[in-house]
């Protein structure tokens, strides 16, 4: 490679037009982590600060097309793939998955917005589960995406996550990452990393008392896929995002809104 070579990342993702997740705050991460993003949109979608309004899948030729013109192009080091829509759709990518061997591919398993919209059909999930886990190196679950993907009800204690990366690797996945922003855990955010047959790494952070939670699953996923283009390896990648998800976290600011609420009922992150 040239001394200046800059890696390149893949996302496959929604369009936010709040800019806090899916395809612009991928794009935010992986440039700030100094890789190069490609992007490709699987849907339209409107939505602010107060959630989710509407949503529209990309129709499969032009979304394939979009896919095609990048991966015959140039080459890409990783992918990091978030918000499917509907079966169409991850047919595509399973075939692009396949014809063009692409490695380094994390899939954020989104199911459901922050204010529960659904952004994923509900019969595309199986054909999720089927057709993706088993080609993906990596799975980021948080525990209600678990808990809807095996129909349990855990609560994300440490000593059920055996059990539950077991099942997941059941289903197919490789790799599995559950998150542990939802977990009864007050103090601390901990996230359990998976890899088989049951070697379980943990990364912890104190949890930060903010709102900035809008886009934290996309910017994990990002970040993880984006270190390893940089050659990190898997366990190290996440590492590394963690501690990235934290800082921004941290250090995030407040947007000014233009309508009659206290700005503090309503705090976004600028990353």
């Amino acid at each position: 490679m040239p001394d200046n070579y800059i890696p390149t990342v893949l996302s496959i993702a929604g369009s936010d037009s709040y800019g806090g997740a899916g395809i612009q705050v991928d794009a935010k991460t992986i440039h700030a982590l100094g890789g190069y993003a490609f992007t490709t949109i699987t849907a339209l979608t409107a939505q602010n600060s107060t959630g989710v309004k509407a949503v529209s899948a990309t129709a499969k030729e032009i979304f394939k097309a979009q896919l095609e013109s990048i991966l015959d192009d140039v080459q890409v080091d990783a992918v990091k793939i978030g918000m499917l829509a509907n079966e169409e759709i991850i047919s595509v990518v399973v075939d692009a998955i396949d014809r063009y061997k692409l490695k380094n591919i994390v899939l954020d398993t989104v199911l459901v917005s922050s204010s529960g919209k659904s952004l994923l059909e509900p019969c595309a999930i199986e054909m999720m589960v089927k057709e993706l886990f088993p080609r993906v190196d990596l799975i980021t679950p948080n525990i209600p995406e678990v808990n809807t993907l095996l129909s349990t009800n855990y609560l994300g204690n440490e000593d059920d996550i055996p059990t539950m990366a077991s099942a997941l690797f059941d289903l197919g996945a490789n790799t599995v990452l559950i998150k542990g922003g939802h977990s009864t855990d007050k103090e601390n955010a901990i996230d359990h990393l998976v890899q088989k047959p049951l070697h379980l790494s943990t990364y912890s952070t104190a949890r930060l008392k903010t709102t900035h939670t809008h886009g934290t699953g996309c910017v994990l996923s990002s970040a993880i896929a984006t270190y390893l283009a940089l050659g990190y390896n898997l366990a190290k990648s996440v590492e590394l995002s963690k501690v990235f998800l934290y800082k921004s976290l941290h250090s995030s600011s407040s947007l000014k809104f233009n309508y009659k609420k206290e700005i503090n009922e309503r705090k976004e992150p600028i990353l």
